[in-house]
């Protein structure tokens, strides 16, 4: 009894209402949504959440994302900087906190990736709003910023992280308001 009550708590409201036969079935709409598939069992794992659904809410602004993508870069300096001083100094426990910090080094890295990929890319450069040229300029700009992110997450060195604020500055250009 106490897990089948767990279970219902855990579950998705429209495979509980699924499970006790009062939606999804043919695919009724259940609290605004269809569901066309089979509820999920207790047994299967749920897709994953994500925190931006790409749906265009005017929620989220450039500015404030530029901001967060060199608040990353940032990080990953310092990363980078901590890493190499504790990588001289050998001590064990020093190693551990190296661990950390190239942990966080490459977590930043993908955030930036991330952000350009899926909401710059995918949401903000718009074929039809630019010459042929300025598409191929712009689509390289934020290929450039991709690229140098990667590059970070591979090296321990500062080279790859000047080369990540300098694609950021350059990026950062095409989405300053004038």
């Amino acid at each position: 009894m106490l897990r089948s009550a767990t279970r219902l708590l855990l579950r998705p409201r429209g495979a509980v209402l699924a499970s006790v036969g009062l939606g999804a079935a043919g695919g009724a709409a259940v609290g605004g949504e269809h569901w066309g598939r089979a509820p999920i069992a207790p047994w299967q794992a749920k897709p994953a959440a994500r925190c931006h659904c790409q749906v265009p809410c005017g929620i989220f602004h450039d500015d404030g994302r530029i901001a967060m993508i060199l608040e990353d870069a940032m990080t990953i300096r310092k990363a980078v900087a901590q890493s190499q001083e504790l990588h001289a100094s050998g001590k064990l426990q020093d190693m551990h906190q190296l661990v950390r910090w190239i942990n966080t080094k490459e977590d930043h890295a993908t955030k930036i990736m991330t952000t350009v990929a899926e909401y710059f890319l995918a949401q903000k450069v718009k074929k039809e709003l630019l010459s042929d040229h300025d598409y191929g300029d712009v689509l390289a700009l934020h290929h450039a910023v991709l690229v140098a992110a990667m590059k970070t997450k591979q090296s321990s060195d500062m080279g790859p992280v000047d080369a990540l604020d300098k694609a950021i500055q350059a990026l950062r250009v095409v989405y300053e308001k004038k």
